[in-house]
């Protein structure tokens, strides 16, 4: 009996047969299952029992492994040793404080940012606070005004030194500026050294509200740069 062709399954007399993918052939059957071109012994690639030409063998990939319980059993065993080297890790590491940040060019371009910004708002609060600066600190005016006002400023020669405007009483307590101050809002009085206040009456720590009698402006102005009359 001769072997059937393991392309067209007609018989393969033995001075035509080809002996490979443990089939027999026709000479003229052994070719490329994709374009059909003739192989030998020497150029074929088998796969499946199928012989393919170096252009068209199948590119291997991965295979799915099925789920047996062997197989599942082996996750749950690395999921645990996985957790319990984590565990370990974890409690090594544990009170080290916090960890090291890689210095990438990003951050560095982050940490400059946040530099400048802070940059920016110190001197914007410096330039806000350097106008109240020659005074002396809001909770320390009460020491402050118990106390003579500079004896030498007080003690100069006529002229260099602006003296009390004399004006009717309208029942309020008087005070006279000590220091300059600028208004920085609009709720505020704006104050030249001599200047009497007129009505004024305290509003909580470290601020009064008066009238300028100079500039008849009326508002808050800090305690700490007048003094009683």
């Amino acid at each position: 009996m001769n072997p059937p062709c393991g392309r067209c399954s007609k018989p393969v007399y033995p001075t035509e047969k080809i002996n490979c993918l443990d089939k027999y052939w026709h000479k003229g059957c052994f070719s490329c299952e994709v374009c059909k071109m003739a192989l030998s012994m020497n150029n074929y690639k088998g796969f499946e029992k199928k012989p393919y030409c170096s252009m068209h063998y199948p590119k291997t990939s991965f295979t799915i492994v099925t789920d047996t319980p062997e197989n599942l059993r082996l996750k749950q065993q690395t999921m645990l040793n996985s957790q319990a080297l984590y565990k370990e890790d974890f409690e090594k590491n544990k009170g080290k404080g916090f960890s090291v940040v890689a210095d990438t060019p990003e951050m560095q371009r982050v940490k400059k940012t946040q530099d400048q910004i802070s940059h920016i708002k110190y001197h914007e609060e410096f330039e806000k606070s350097k106008i109240r600066s020659d005074a002396p600190p809001p909770e320390n005016r009460q020491d402050y005004a118990e106390q003579p006002s500079n004896p030498e400023r007080y003690n100069q020669p006529a002229g260099q030194i602006r003296p009390p405007v004399v004006a009717p009483s309208s029942g309020g307590r008087r005070f006279q500026a000590m220091y300059s101050y600028a208004a920085t809002e609009a709720d505020e009085v704006s104050l030249q050294e001599g200047d009497l206040i007129m009505d004024v009456e305290p509003i909580d720590e470290g601020w009064v509200f008066g009238c300028n009698q100079r500039t008849g402006q009326r508002g808050m102005l800090p305690a700490n740069y007048v003094r009683p009359v």
